[in-house]
């Protein structure tokens, strides 16, 4: 079905169709802990308020790419053009029998029997997308915060920490852990002496802030395959070595550069980490106490 709303966002591409295996094999029971599903969009149609249409990225896609980088669980992360529809992302994890979890987008208003079916579904946390149209407003932090408590979720945040790196003392004052993706859109020009960069290593070593090693492209000024991003990803690992883990943000929406393999993004994480046992911890370990497996 034709979406109307295209003209006012404009469409993106989706990933590549032919994932390749990295160099290095992945750890039984490794997790890619950041991902999204799109479609069919007349079963799960898109909010107007969006800033991009993406293409379907089905769970039999996704389920190609993760057998062939070796990963045997996931996250689906709810992605802003779905608004608080998380109809798609809780059908696929429902679809892998406990192989899946979830970060979803919820209202503050939620009733509590609506967050217990999500936490039974297998939901673990509420994403905040500062970035995107369509996600929630950082109004809404405290109360959601509030309301996920008692299911041990936390709160997870997409901004720009170079350019906003006050968000950080919002975070800090949070009830519930926080998980910062894609590397707090940290920029490598801008160093590790930048605002934003000096905030976040300070939260993350305070002890409850966690920090995903995720969309290396996003942050890079470099072509395939953004080494330009080691320097960054390994302060942010060194500083929370238990509290860091991978994802491939498959199928990499609104990303009109060069589209990454994920085979490339794979073999840039095994070489920010040379150590098996710390490979272990982040893509295995360290999951399976974030998301409960």
């Amino acid at each position: 079905m034709a979406d109307p709303s295209t003209a006012t966002a404009p469409a993106c591409p989706g990933p590549d169709p032919d994932p390749r295996p990295p160099a290095m094999r992945l750890p039984a029971g490794s997790v890619d802990c950041h991902s999204h599903v799109f479609g069919p969009v007349d079963r799960y149609p898109y909010v107007a308020n969006r800033g991009y249409t993406p293409p379907d990225a089905s769970l039999a896609d996704y389920r190609r790419m993760l057998a062939t980088m070796g990963f045997d669980r996931a996250v689906i992360v709810q992605p802003s053009v779905l608004g608080t529809d998380n109809r798609a992302t809780m059908d696929a994890v429902a679809a892998m029998g406990g192989a899946f979890r979830a970060v979803v987008v919820v209202d503050p208003s939620i009733s509590d029997a609506e967050l217990r079916a999500l936490d039974a579904g297998g939901a673990r946390g509420v994403r905040f997308n500062l970035n995107n149209p369509g996600g929630l407003p950082l109004e809404a932090v405290e109360a959601v915060a509030r309301r996920i408590a008692p299911l041990g979720w936390h709160l997870q945040f997409f901004a720009d920490l170079n350019l906003r790196p006050e968000l950080v003392e919002v975070m800090r004052r949070q009830p519930v852990p926080v998980v910062i993706d894609h590397m707090g859109h940290l920029r490598p020009e801008r160093g590790l002496d930048d605002p934003g960069a000096r905030a976040m290593l300070a939260l993350l070593g305070e002890g409850t802030a966690w920090v995903k090693v995720s969309g290396a492209y996003r942050c890079s000024s470099a072509d395939i395959p953004y080494r330009d991003t080691t320097e960054i990803a390994r302060a942010l690992i060194a500083a929370a070595p238990d509290r860091v883990v991978f994802g491939t943000d498959w199928p990499h929406p609104d990303y009109r550069r060069p589209m990454p393999n994920d085979g490339d993004l794979v073999d840039l994480f095994n070489e920010w980490v040379p150590d098996a046992e710390q490979r272990r911890r982040i893509l295995v370990d360290n999951p399976a106490r974030l998301y409960r497996f």
